[in-house]
């Protein structure tokens, strides 16, 4: 009896849940919205087109699984002529020049992709990185499934990918969990890595945002719904432990009915034994976002509430973005 009890607990906790706009309330169509801020779709058999595409699946090959089930749906050039790109793109430039000044020439500018919801990628093509953050993380053109990991599906199953001019500059080594880490340790270095020889992750931060990054291509595509092969966030002992039908029960009233059908679904999927636990935790992710997976875990965590409760906890919490930074695993 005890190991059936078990085997119905999920591991879900603050730790496991990374920080992603939820797609509730999206109510517009995101490639209309790219096209309103000035992004142009390109044609993907384009000399422009391939030379992305190519780029991307380039990138997933370590997992051929993933890569050949991931669909481009659209990639949308930036074509902003608007005062503010112009003044974003000339900052660009400026502080490039004086990058490759003070690092003998070189201004270390690469290309990389930056994954994230549907949500933030159309707040960040209008208005720029928020500077809330006290860094960002883009994967190198050759690693975007660690970008893809991070990319939320929004309500028609698409997930969305910036492709960056980034100005890396000078850059040093920082490891994963320094957290207390808000900018560059000295004058000496512009940005940061997690390996020099073979970085997988570069970090900007926020003292550099917005002139030393810029928007160039937005892709559109469609993966494997749980995204099982891609590489996972590390295993971290869980904090606490509550069972499926409990967390099924606090999210259904925020999940629209085709998300609670599937859900429901997966959940008989995992009481059958179709499915693993670990699956199970992934599916319970891709429908119910990882945003909503935070407020409810955390609520639940600290006993703040009974279910009724900590749904209308959750609900004013996903209203203050401001209240994330602290659940953000970096």
């Amino acid at each position: 009896m005890n190991q059936i009890g078990a085997e119905n607990q999920t591991s879900i906790t603050i730790d496991d849940a990374m920080s992603e706009s939820n797609e509730l309330d999206s109510c517009y169509n995101c490639f209309q919205h790219f096209v309103t801020n000035g992004f142009s779709k390109i044609d993907e058999s384009s000399f422009e087109g391939d030379i992305i595409k190519t780029s991307f699946f380039s990138s997933l090959s370590r997992n051929p699984q993933i890569s050949y089930r991931t669909k481009i749906v659209a990639i949308h050039k930036n074509s902003n002529t608007s005062q503010c790109w112009k003044i974003r793109a000339h900052s660009f430039g400026v502080y490039a020049k004086a990058v490759a000044d003070t690092r003998g020439g070189d201004a270390n500018i690469k290309y990389a992709w930056y994954g994230a919801s549907k949500n933030e990628i159309c707040e960040t093509v209008m208005y720029g990185f928020s500077w809330r953050k006290h860094s960002i993380s883009v994967s190198p053109a050759k690693h975007g499934l660690d970008s893809v990991l991070c990319s939320g599906v929004d309500g028609s199953g698409v997930r969305h990918l910036l492709l960056c001019r980034v100005i890396l500059g000078k850059q040093e080594v920082v490891r994963e969990d320094s957290s207390d880490q808000f900018h560059p340790s000295s004058m000496d270095f512009d940005s940061a890595v997690d390996d020099i020889s073979s970085p997988t992750r570069y970090i900007i931060w926020n003292t550099h945002l917005n002139y030393n990054i810029l928007p160039c291509y937005i892709l559109s595509f469609e993966a494997p719904p749980y995204l099982s092969g891609l590489t996972e966030p590390k295993t971290i002992k869980p904090k606490t432990w509550i069972t499926f039908g409990t967390l099924i029960s606090i999210l259904s009233p925020f999940l629209d009915h085709s998300q609670r059908a599937s859900l429901e679904e997966q959940y008989t999927n995992y009481l059958e034994k179709k499915i693993t636990r670990p699956q199970m935790i992934q599916r319970v992710r891709a429908i119910a976002g990882n945003q909503l997976l935070s407020a409810v875990v955390k609520l639940y965590t600290n006993k703040l509430a009974a279910a009724t409760g900590v749904m209308q906890q959750a609900a004013r919490l996903m209203m203050q973005p401001d209240c994330w930074e602290q659940f953000i695993v970096r």
